[in-house]
């Protein structure tokens, strides 16, 4: 079975993540929150790194529950920083925390998130149609839109590279390459 040039078919996690999630349109906000935290805690890392330690992050993260995020005081901020199970980045932690403040308040303002990031396309999927991974670009003009209003709001770790990566893996974009058994046109 083929799959995108990315997936490292030798990884479980890889291929999983790749057949399962990458790619598939995610409505469920906290789905999206927990994205959002993951993509941005992979910034200079590998994703890999990240799948490894999403379970950890999911315990240590209250579950990506955003009203709880945004609550994070001093003492479990010192908590996630002696965590050794996820990656314990103190810029990153904050970020997530301030990141949760601002989902909440893009929640309120559209009616759930999915609301907000859905609209920047018509609540349709794009659908590339890239031969090779060499062909895929890091960011798109989408992408730098959302990256502008994101940091606008108050967001961290929201560049447009880590953006278009985001939207990818909450299927927002299908990159699937033509030779992978999960491209569109299949």
């Amino acid at each position: 079975m083929n799959r995108c040039e990315w997936c490292d078919e030798h990884s479980y996690l890889y291929t999983q993540y790749h057949d399962d999630q990458w790619g598939v349109p995610q409505h469920k906000d906290q789905k999206l929150f927990e994205m959002l935290v993951l993509e941005g805690f992979q910034a200079g890392l590998s994703w890999l790194t990240i799948l490894k330690k999403r379970e950890a992050f999911q315990i240590a993260f209250d579950s990506f529950d955003p009203t709880i995020v945004s609550q994070y005081d001093q003492s479990k901020i010192e908590e996630l920083l002696q965590n050794k199970e996820i990656v314990r980045n103190h810029l990153k932690i904050y970020a997530a925390i301030q990141n949760a403040k601002v989902f909440l308040q893009i929640q309120q303002e559209f009616g759930s998130f999915a609301q907000y990031l859905w609209g920047y396309v018509n609540h349709t999927p794009i659908i590339n149609q890239f031969k090779t991974l060499r062909d895929v670009p890091a960011s798109t003009e989408l992408s730098d839109r959302i990256s502008r209003d994101l940091k606008a709001r108050g967001m961290k770790f929201v560049g447009s590279t880590i953006i278009y990566a985001y939207l990818q893996a909450v299927g927002v974009v299908n990159d699937h390459t033509s030779q992978c058994f999960k491209y569109p046109s299949k």
